[in-house]
């Protein structure tokens, strides 16, 4: 599955020059791990590196206009960082598989002569077999909506052919993405790889009241983003997987403490109900009579057992409303299904729990703080050479966290 080696996220709030994980020019810088947690102080620039993530996933469903006015973020002047005039700029760095030559995405939103924010350019770059050193090829580069782009999976491997296969290019909405309309095409493979990837990625804004609504009965084969569909999933994963799925509701109710087995009852009007069975009653409880940790936990350990996960998971702060000594059991799941081989996810994590630190490894940590120039910078915890000796010598992470030998230096 495709992994994000690197990203860089320019201009976006107090993210004025942020970079996590290797780019094509710092070959090296340790690529991003398939596991990566981000923690900092409040208000050092977590969520806003998470959204950054959330705000290019939008560009590519909604469109940039529309990705901008979402409300959690407020229009492109409350985006772009203070005293800045550049465009908000991303790089994503990524490769679709092990052995596979990387790809990296240059995106660039900025404000047209209309005052409304626009792709003000798109660039999709790969380096040609064989080529180990300068600046990748651009399969794809779009300056406010006109250029070029070349057809095929090896369409600059070709000798003498690549003005053949160069296709010119004019958006008429630039406020879509190039890769949203040219990744639909059967003639650009490697942009459609892309697309798919980008609309793949799921970021959790799980709701424990979501939860507890009364959906209409009807199985759905993934959980949504808000999670007010967890009933319909089970039901799902009941239908489609049932033997397989008995083994997992075991295997997560051992994981829940209290909780012996969990199932679904469809009501006579159609509505699903979730019902979760403690040891001590007879009678089960239902989904509105749980605790929100008990919601969360199985929410996100239901999510790892999709049987067609996403490529990409982002989710912000899961220790909210947990019993701490779940946390490192979760972490632990989290690593657990990331590192699995075949088709597992890269999950994304920003946290500011110590227990759960506590289960993780200094390459999967990153720490952010808050300059005082007001905009954040961002160290990579396994470069502290003096972490690295303490974790070694079986000194908890989070601990070391605690007392403050991972402030960003």
């Amino acid at each position: 599955m495709a992994q994000i080696e690197g990203f860089r996220v320019r201009n976006y709030r107090s993210l004025r020059d942020v970079t996590i994980g290797r780019l094509y020019g710092d070959q090296d810088t340790p690529e991003l791990t398939k596991l990566i947690a981000v923690i900092g102080k409040n208000g050092s620039g977590k969520s806003t590196l998470l959204d950054a993530f959330g705000f290019i996933s939008d560009c590519l469903t909604l469109g940039v206009e529309a990705a901008c006015d979402q409300k959690q973020r407020g229009g492109f002047e409350r985006l772009r960082s203070l005293g800045v005039t550049d465009a908000i700029r991303f790089d994503i760095y990524y490769r679709e598989g092990p052995g596979q030559r990387p790809i990296t995405y240059e995106l660039a939103i900025d404000l047209d002569t209309s005052g409304r924010p626009f792709v003000k350019s798109e660039v999709l770059l790969q380096r040609r077999r064989n080529q180990s050193r300068g600046r990748p090829f651009p399969f794809l580069r779009l300056d406010g909506g006109e250029g070029q782009v070349w057809a095929g999976e090896d369409a600059l491997e070709i000798p003498d052919e690549e003005r053949n296969l160069r296709e010119a290019v004019r958006l008429t909405d630039t406020r879509q993405l190039g890769i949203a309309t040219l990744g639909t095409l059967r003639s650009h493979p490697r942009i459609a790889q892309f697309r798919d990837f980008l609309k793949g990625w799921y970021l959790s804004y799980f709701q424990p009241d979501a939860a507890r609504g009364l959906p209409t009965a009807g199985p759905q084969r993934h959980l949504n983003v808000h999670g007010d569909n967890l009933g319909n999933v089970v039901q799902f994963m009941e239908r489609e997987y049932k033997d397989r799925f008995a083994s997992i509701l075991k295997r997560i109710a051992e994981r829940i403490p209290g909780i012996t087995a969990i199932d679904t009852k469809v009501t006579l009007d159609k509505r699903v109900l979730l019902r979760f069975n403690d040891g001590s009653f007879q009678d089960p409880f239902y989904a509105q009579q749980m605790s929100d940790g008990t919601l969360k936990v199985f929410a996100y350990l239901l999510l790892l057992e999709d049987p067609e996960p996403p490529p990409f998971i982002c989710i912000e702060e899961p220790e909210n409303g947990l019993y701490h000594k779940l946390l490192e059991v979760l972490a632990r799941e989290f690593r657990e299904h990331a590192t699995k081989k075949g088709s597992a996810s890269q999950i994304f994590v920003t946290t500011h729990q110590p227990y759960f630190v506590d289960a993780l490894d200094p390459s999967e940590v990153w720490i952010l703080e808050k300059g005082k120039d007001g905009f954040s910078t961002v160290q990579h915890v396994a470069k502290l050479e003096i972490v690295k000796n303490l974790v070694a010598e079986g000194l908890p992470l989070g601990g070391l966290w605690y007392s403050d030998y991972l402030d960003a230096r």
